[in-house]
């Protein structure tokens, strides 16, 4: 926080908490990229959501990133985030807002698909990144890039895409769609 509180800039955090509010995120992470009080965050996240801040820890693995669905929903929006930070002038939380409207844009435009990465996940995704914990590793059959452990050998990476496991998409609602077309037909 800075001494020089302006009427400006109180209202510039004010509009950065409420797209991240619409967006879903948690307290913890409002705190982190506002400057406003948690009493004043709490009031304006009651007035938008209708409802108290979810409570509990946050989601805090890079593990949750590496399986299968979550990976191609990660990696989409890295690629996105870094195609912001690197071409489009926009950083920090406004990189981060930005990126995430752009990867729901993109996930809703397809058919019976829900955005499996939450903004807050997101946001941790981010500090992953900047930690050296996560980093983008190439697919060497489609080209791709896929959100990968910093650590681990890439020299043969192959994406979830190209390669998916024996049981992707064999969700209870994998299996209703598929009755559903079945029955219908």
């Amino acid at each position: 926080m800075t001494a020089n509180k302006t009427v400006v800039g109180e209202a510039q955090q004010v509009k950065i908490a409420i797209d991240l509010i619409e967006l879903g995120a948690r307290l913890q992470l409002l705190q982190e990229e506002t400057s406003l009080s948690r009493e004043r965050l709490l009031r304006l996240y009651k007035e938008i959501r209708k409802e108290s801040p979810s409570k509990g820890m946050l989601p805090y693995s890079t593990e949750w990133f590496m399986s299968w669905l979550p990976n191609i929903h990660a990696s989409l929006f890295m690629d996105i985030y870094q195609f912001m930070v690197k071409n489009a002038g926009v950083d920090g939380v406004h990189a981060l807002i930005s990126a995430y409207r752009l990867y729901l844009d993109q996930v809703q435009g397809i058919e019976d698909t829900e955005a499996v990465l939450s903004i807050t996940r997101a946001w941790f995704m981010v500090r992953f990144f900047k930690a050296e914990m996560l980093r983008l590793a190439p697919c060497i059959e489609c080209g791709g890039h896929f959100v990968s452990h910093a650590g681990d050998l890439h020299a043969n990476f192959v994406c979830g895409i190209c390669r998916p496991p024996t049981r992707a998409g064999k969700t209870k609602a994998a299996k209703q769609i598929e009755l559903a077309a079945a029955s219908a037909a």
